[in-house]
Order: structure tokens, then C-alpha cells, then sequence
């Protein structure tokens, strides 16, 4: 707990000094993540054992992504829905194909395990591609009236701002992936070595991870700008 408290404090010391106004936010967020992994950590223990308590608790993940995400899509067309939709379809087929196809064996430990990964990288592509896409309709409100002003339907006129904000939001994951054994060591590598698993399995295990976050990814992203550009007013 020192030794956590030196880190957070040396975290806010740093933004405090460069004056970035983030105040006691490193506090804050790592003092309610560590009450929410105590509150899992004991709830996981009857989880495992009930499927109902197993698929309540995927729902709950979802919903809380989905809200986290949602404060980003208030000036999105029905900024919520395609919130929800994004994540939901993006991270329901990526760890649905993972366990089907075989490349992690299925047990509850393992769903949990793999959801949660797949969930928290969907959340966070769909965050990115709806703050991409609000402050690029910004910058590009002239081009998108100009599209609407001759006639165009708004997914014609927004198709750019659209891919543009995909492109933007899956590059960070990707190049993260690209550098994954030579910069990085993933968690999911790091925890299958810790839990006793090999590293030819640690790998096989990690290589499917990136791949379903990369799918999650994009269907999310897709699936958000489908529906955020059926609007005929610019989200400024």
C-alpha cells in the first residue's frame, strides 16, 4: 500500500508541477479501481460456479462499458444506442469466435478472462472513433454542408469524416500489436507465464487475444458510424 501510495503520489506530483489540471483524478481512479477489483475478486468466487451469476455478470460488463463510452456520444446521433450496439456486436462476436474456433479452450475462468479483455479493448476503439468523428465533423463542418447542400444523404457526406475516425481509433491498437514482443509483453502473455502455463501456450493464448480485440475493434467502430451518420445534423 506504501509503495502504491509513492506511485500515485509521484503521478500527481508530476501533473501538479507541470500545472495539467487533473487534480486529485490519479487518486481517485486508482483508489475506486482498487475497490471495484476487490468487490470482483469476491464476487468471481460465486460467479464461476453459476451460469446465470456468469451471464449477469458479461451483461454487467457490457453495461458498464457501454456507460463509460456513452459520455463521449452525447452530441452523436442516437450517440447511446450506437454505443451499446458497437460494443455489445463487436465484443459478443470476437470472444464468441475465439471459443468456437478452439484458440482458448472454454471454461468459465477463461470467459471472464477473455471477455473482459475483449470488452475493455471495444470500449475503448469505440470511444476513440466517436471523439475522432465529433471533432473532425468540426473541422470539416464546410466540406459535410457542402455534401448536404447538393443533395447527398448523410452517410454519403459523413463516409470520410466515418473512415477517417476508424482509421484513427484502431491505429494505436495496431501499432501496440506490431511492437507486442519486442516493446511489449501483454498481460494476458505475463498472466498465463504466472499461472504456470508454457510460453509456446502464453503466446498462443496472447496472439488470440490481439486478434479478437482487433476484429471487436473494428466491428465496433463500424457498427458506431452506421448509425451515428443517418443524422442530417453535424454533431458540433
Amino acid at each position: 500500500m506504501v509503495a502504491l501510495t509513492l506511485f500515485v503520489g509521484a503521478t500527481t506530483a508530476l501533473l501538479a508541477y507541470f500545472k495539467i489540471d487533473l487534480r486529485w483524478q490519479p487518486y481517485i481512479t486508482i483508489a475506486r479501481a482498487c475497490l471495484q477489483l476487490a468487490v470482483i475478486a469476491l464476487l468471481l468466487h460465486g460467479i464461476m460456479s453459476a451460469p446465470w451469476a456468469l451471464a449477469l455478470f458479461l451483461v454487467l460488463m457490457v453495461g458498464t462499458a457501454t456507460h463509460a463510452s456513452a459520455r463521449h456520444v452525447k452530441k452523436l446521433y442516437r450517440g447511446r444506442t450506437a454505443t451499446a450496439l458497437a460494443i455489445t456486436s463487436g465484443a459478443g462476436l470476437s470472444t464468441g469466435l475465439i471459443f468456437a474456433l478452439g484458440l482458448v479452450p472454454f471454461s468459465a475462468q477463461n470467459l471472464v478472462a477473455v471477455a473482459g479483455i475483449i470488452i475493455g479493448g471495444t470500449m475503448t476503439i469505440t470511444t476513440l472513433t466517436a471523439r475522432n468523428f465529433v471533432s473532425l465533423s468540426a473541422a470539416r463542418s464546410g466540406e459535410i454542408e457542402g455534401w448536404l447542400a447538393l443533395g447527398a444523404p448523410s452517410p454519403v457526406a459523413l463516409r470520410d469524416i466515418a473512415q477517417a475516425s476508424i482509421v484513427e481509433a484502431l491505429t494505436p491498437g495496431l501499432d501496440q500489436t506490431r511492437a507486442t514482443g519486442l516493446v511489449t509483453l501483454p498481460g494476458t502473455f505475463i498472466g498465463a507465464l504466472i499461472g504456470g502455463a508454457s510460453p509456446l501456450l502464453a503466446a498462443q493464448l496472447q496472439i488470440a487475444v490481439l486478434a479478437g480485440q482487433a476484429l471487436g475493434g473494428t466491428v465496433a467502430s463500424l457498427v458506431l458510424t452506421a448509425i451515428v451518420t443517418r443524422t442530417r445534423q453535424l454533431p458540433l
